[in-house]
């Protein structure tokens, strides 16, 4: 057994190393496209060159440089508008910026953005190129695609820039929360906990949304809340990406005992940040205030019964089909434990839709 576990440790070295390899990959090719950004935004700018130059230099490389792919003219064009995103943004005022960094890793945190630097591998007579700003290299090229053609304002590339990079997202993932709209519903979310004395309190509304979107269980319009859970069990994957990949899941149906009486959560899950458990009560319709006793219920039974002595007190969660918001307000009010009621939609929510209730969202608030 303990040989097996150096091993183990030998494996880990080696995968370990394979990626940072590949990081180192992406950082080399991304800070290559940064900089022939750089170069053609400051040739077009200074008039030296026209737009016809751009695509002169594309079929020049394909012809000098036969195996040498990705450098069309779309992609060179696509370099440029990389550069101009990101060039002018004050990273360390970023990364001080915690509610929007949330827990990334320290190590990006000391990211400078350091102005001109002359990088060896470009012929010296060559104006000096800026450096790559660290937390972009933490992406692939493809990512940073995705993010450019798929958003428009500058706020919410940075949303989805700072959120991959502490999610992990894939591609795929990425481009699911973009289609989703996650930007504009967290603008939109006014997410209301009862009052209580959770240690991480503050941190409860950043982390909870109270509209989620589970298009991804393939639900008919009228479904029960078997359907859903059997969905969300089945697709377990997307259901935690949703929600946040901080969630650990810990079982359905989980058994709590009190007196000579089972009762069963629909599902429990536990959160690496709040260092506590979370149970999510599903229900096929509208919010009910006397759905709050029965989850309040729950999280005391959770609490003297299952949670471990170093672990914060259990939160609790309402996933609804509809909520009356004032209803909501009214019902948590008087609410003890840390509860929290979402509604939840099975289809995507209309693009056109969603941004006229954003338009509202912002002129409610300016006029509040």
């Amino acid at each position: 057994m303990e040989l097996q576990q150096h091993f183990e440790h030998i494996r880990q070295l080696i995968k370990a190393g394979q990626a940072r390899a590949m990081q180192f990959a992406y950082s080399q090719q991304l800070t290559v496209y940064w900089q022939l950004g750089a170069y053609i935004h400051d040739r077009l700018e200074s008039s030296e060159w026209g737009q016809k130059v751009v695509e002169e230099l594309a079929v020049w490389l394909k012809e000098s440089e036969p195996g040498l792919k990705g450098f069309d003219k779309r992609t060179l064009y696509r370099m440029k508008e990389f550069y101009l995103t990101w060039k002018d943004l004050d990273w360390k005022e970023l990364m001080d910026k915690k509610q929007i960094v949330g827990s990334l890793n320290p190590q990006l945190k000391s990211t400078d953005n350091q102005d001109n630097v002359i990088v060896g591998l470009i012929n010296p007579q060559l104006q000096e190129l800026p450096e790559l700003p660290v937390l972009l290299s933490k992406l692939s090229w493809t990512h940073h695609v995705e993010i450019l053609k798929r958003t428009a304002s500058l706020e919410e590339r940075i949303f989805y820039l700072v959120l991959s990079v502490k999610e992990r997202y894939t591609v795929a993932e990425l481009v699911r929360q973009i289609k989703t709209s996650l930007f504009e519903r967290q603008i939109m979310s006014s997410q209301k906990v009862a009052e209580s004395s959770h240690p991480e309190a503050t941190m409860i509304p950043k982390i909870f949304r109270d509209k989620y979107i589970f298009e991804f269980l393939d639900l008919p319009e009228f479904h029960s809340e078997n359907d859903v859970q059997k969905g969300i069990l089945f697709k377990l994957k997307q259901f935690i990406l949703e929600l946040g990949k901080d969630f650990i899941f810990m079982g359905e149906e989980f058994r709590i005992q009190v007196g000579m009486h089972d009762f069963y959560i629909d599902l429990l899950f536990f959160h690496r940040d709040l260092q506590c458990l979370v149970a999510f009560e599903l229900k096929n319709n509208e919010f009910q205030p006397e759905y709050l006793g029965k989850l309040d219920f729950y999280l005391e039974a959770l609490d003297k019964d299952v949670k471990k002595s170093h672990e914060n007190p259990s939160i609790g969660v309402l996933l609804c089909k509809k909520q009356d918001k004032e209803v909501v307000e009214y019902a948590l009010n008087r609410n003890l434990s840390p509860a929290l009621v979402a509604a939840y939609e099975t289809k995507m929510i209309n693009k056109d839709l969603l941004q006229h209730m954003l338009n509202k969202w912002a002129d409610d608030v300016e006029t509040a």
